[in-house]
């Protein structure tokens, strides 16, 4: 079979690069698929990142949030498989020369994987399943093709490989030569040596594995995706709250243009968290257990042991620790839940300014969160409590479902336990939850922010009276009076929206009369105790970030 002399010399390296990603994607999808049967969060590509994440000094995380926002999951995962694909094309090249070493080096794929997934807080040994099966699958892969593709041999003809041993008599065949001419496919480069290629042996051991692979990830992606959880949600009622929240003012919306709308859609509340892959739990197969100090005996609630107990209904801002000055990681939702105190009571439970021996709370979540809580602010009266529902449907999975902890006036990595499991009662100095080990504050009360929502940054509105209007808020302080200035200058007082309560944000406005040129707008709010908003400028870290936010606008 005749073929351009300087083919195989870019075929042969691009089909071992092939090879090699060929072997990758195997190991994921086989790793995929296992995972489904083991659960989601033990597949490697999702057990790698999560290990990233929780390695990532605070720093680090921040500049995630703060450089791709909500894609910062995203870009781990792509930056993640853009390494492994980089790793496997080098085990492809690689495994021309040696087979066996790149096919070993499949399996340090997998050693990785497990290692991350084992490195988990609530690792189980099945854990290290997906990886392990992944890697042997990958390193069959890359061997098995490798092999069809051959190798590059001396040339016994040529000048290079000093010629065959003729024989002897005239018209004498060379020795070998009728063997040669039997061997089908002999690819031979320009100059000496030549390529034993088995190509239909080896369009054949890579389509399958290409088909195998493409198989088992849609079938793992369908059933992680399809699981009875889904189901489970699908058939919840919420019950009736026996207290119902009150109808929010006609004031509470200002209706500007630009602003923020007072209740959040569940479709673009923020989701803030470590989890790489959403926890899907099944609602008819949850449980939480309720333990630890001042805890007369471990109890342990169903799902459907929530719904029948009296339910609340809240309008409840929440805000993240991570949210910077003017960031959007803040909302407001309506929320329906088991009051938290009352429960907490019932197991025999006390604050510590009662005598009870416990001061905090350690949530944990079924992905290994740990979210510590003062004991105390939850037992002061607020409305914390378990939420079940959100804006009147069942908790979206991102947000917790089926259940989650919310306590207003704190942020949500000291309150928000999200796909909660576990309740144990305990102290600080006996236990620092997840955060608190990464430099953050033990204790963390929202501090008082205000957003300037219009006009944007770097926007140009034209001269004459111009809305400058955002939100506000202090949650279980309220918002009492928002103030603007231009340029420096002295401070104007905005005009409130209607408060709906002191646990939500509040929207605001002020008529500039703008005039042509630069400006830089500035806000500053007071909460309901009277504190202003302080100008001093601090990072998110350690307990939430403080400051007046500012746009620069140029007027034409």
């Amino acid at each position: 079979m005749s073929e351009d002399r300087d083919t195989p010399r870019t075929v042969r390296p691009a089909l071992g690069a092939l090879s090699g990603l060929l072997a990758g994607c195997a190991a994921l999808a086989v790793a995929q698929f296992t995972a489904v049967f083991v659960r989601p969060e033990a597949a490697p590509l999702n057990a790698v990142g999560d290990a990233v994440i929780e390695l990532s000094p605070p720093a680090v995380t921040q500049f995630g949030l703060d450089t791709f926002g909500s894609n910062n999951k995203l870009v781990l995962e792509s930056g993640t498989l853009a390494l492994i694909g980089l790793f496997a094309l080098g085990l492809g090249l690689l495994a021309l020369r040696h087979r066996r070493l790149a096919s070993a080096g499949v399996l340090l794929f997998g050693v990785v994987g497990v290692a991350a997934a084992l490195s988990r807080t609530a690792a189980a040994a099945l854990d290290a399943l997906p990886s392990v099966l992944g890697g042997l699958a990958g390193a069959g892969v890359l061997y098995l093709l490798s092999g069809r593709l051959g190798a590059e041999t001396a040339d016994a003809t040529g000048p290079a490989g000093g010629g065959r041993t003729a024989a002897s008599g005239p018209g004498a065949t060379p020795e070998g030569a009728e063997e040669e001419a039997e061997q089908p496919a002999v690819m031979r480069p320009s100059g000496a040596g030549r390529w034993d290629f088995d190509r239909r042996g080896f369009v054949i051991a890579a389509t399958t594995a290409a088909v195998a692979s493409a198989g088992a990830g849609a079938a793992g992606l369908e059933l992680g995706g399809s699981s009875s959880a889904a189901a489970s949600r699908r058939r919840v009622r919420l019950p009736r709250p026996g207290d119902a929240a009150r109808p929010i003012p006609a004031g509470a919306d200002l209706k500007v243009p630009g602003v923020s709308r007072f209740t959040t859609p569940n479709s673009e509340f923020y989701r803030v968290d470590t989890a790489l892959v959403v926890p899907k739990v099944d609602a008819t197969t949850w449980r939480l257990r309720l333990h630890g100090r001042g805890v007369r005996e471990p109890v342990t609630y169903r799902f459907r042991d929530l719904l029948k107990r009296r339910l609340i209904e809240r309008d409840i801002t929440m805000t993240c620790v991570s949210n910077p000055v003017g960031g959007s990681y803040v909302g407001t939702a309506r929320w329906i839940g088991v009051p938290l105190a009352p429960l907490l009571r019932e197991a025999g439970v006390r604050p510590p300014s009662e005598g009870g021996r416990a001061d905090q709370i350690v949530a944990r979540s079924v992905d290994g969160m740990t979210i510590g809580t003062p004991v105390e602010t939850v037992m002061d009266g607020r409305d914390a409590m378990l939420a079940v529902g959100m804006n009147g449907q069942p908790l979206p999975f991102d947000n917790g479902f089926p259940v989650r902890m919310l306590v207003p006036g704190l942020y949500g990595y000291v309150s928000a336990c999200k796909w909660i499991e576990d309740i144990e009662l305990t102290t600080f100095d006996a236990y620092d939850a997840y955060w608190v080990r990464r430099n953050w504050a033990a204790k963390a009360p929202i501090k008082t922010q205000s957003r300037i929502d219009t006009p944007k940054p770097f926007a140009s509105p034209e001269a004459g009276t111009v809305p400058v209007a955002g939100v506000a808020w202090a949650q279980h302080r309220g918002i009492s009076r928002v103030e603007v200035r231009v340029d420096g200058g002295p401070w104007r007082e905005a005009r409130l929206a209607e408060q709906a309560g002191v646990d939500t944000w509040r929207q605001w406005v002020w008529e500039w009369p703008a005039t042509s040129g630069s400006h830089t707008l500035e806000v500053r709010a007071t909460d309901g105790d009277g504190e202003v908003q302080t100008g001093e400028r601090a990072g998110t870290v350690p307990d939430g970030a403080t400051g007046w936010h500012s746009v620069v606008v140029d007027v034409s």
